[in-house]
């Protein structure tokens, strides 16, 4: 465990450069703000339409026409 924890204390010049540089980036992209976060400003997005208030319908016409092909492959199956 000693070993582990005096671990830091052997970093080369190249090792505390890349650190040094790893967290001048980070720092530099924290301060941006305007980095899209990829949810409401994806293209993807663009000319979409939001749920219609009849989804629960369609979400009921899938499940019975599901229980309808379940049921047949039972009814069929026994024979």
């Amino acid at each position: 465990m000693a070993l582990f924890i005096r671990q830091d204390d052997n970093r080369s010049k190249l090792q505390e450069r890349l650190v040094a540089e790893l967290q001048d980036r980070a720092k530099k992209t924290a301060e941006k703000g305007d980095i899209p976060d990829g949810v409401d400003d994806a293209r993807m997005l663009e000319n979409t339409k939001t749920t219609s208030s009849l989804a629960w319908m369609w979400l009921l016409i899938a499940l019975v026409v599901i229980a309808g092909v379940v049921w047949l492959t039972v009814v069929l199956s026994n024979g």
